[in-house]
């Protein structure tokens, strides 16, 4: 006997879902007592956000969630999947020409999954294609976002 399939969402259910699931992955991710248990609901819960992103959003929630999934898995220490899922935000960008800060951060997410991975060079590199993207932000906000996120990559030298 199969199980009857559940009601489909709405997009506006699911635009708050996956806006609700990011943000709860982002509150976990700042926890410094995070447990098992809440690093398993982080990662799953990144990646129910990208699905429901992927379903509903725009090509820049779809890069954006898979760049949520890139950091969830570094912080997590897991360099083969953080890397995957950051190769992804550069595809979706070129793909769909999306540039300015997801582009910048796309370089950000393979940077930092180079580093977890313990590739300096690689590391290094991204980050100065990050650096140099950063200079086609348009908000000084999200510049200095991405700046402070580049700092805090494990290993890397400051280069500003």
């Amino acid at each position: 006997m199969t199980k009857p399939s559940p009601p489909p969402l709405t997009p506006e259910v699911e635009r708050s879902l996956a806006a609700s699931l990011f943000n709860g992955t982002w509150d976990l991710m700042e926890r410094d007592d995070r447990t098992r248990d809440d690093d398993d609901r982080m990662l799953h819960m990144a990646h129910a956000s990208c699905h429901h992103w992927h379903n509903v959003g725009t090509a820049v929630n779809f890069a954006r969630g898979e760049w949520l999934c890139s950091r969830v898995y570094a912080v997590l220490r897991r360099p083969e999947p953080s890397l995957f899922h950051a190769r992804r935000v550069l595809e979706i960008c070129d793909e769909h020409g999306i540039g300015d800060f997801d582009r910048a951060f796309a370089f950000e997410a393979l940077a930092r999954a180079s580093a977890v991975g313990g590739d300096a060079g690689a590391a290094r590199s991204y980050t100065e294609r990050a650096l140099s993207a950063a200079q086609g932000i348009q908000e000084d906000e999200d510049r200095t976002l991405l700046l402070n996120d580049l700092e805090s990559i494990p290993g890397q030298p400051r280069f500003w």
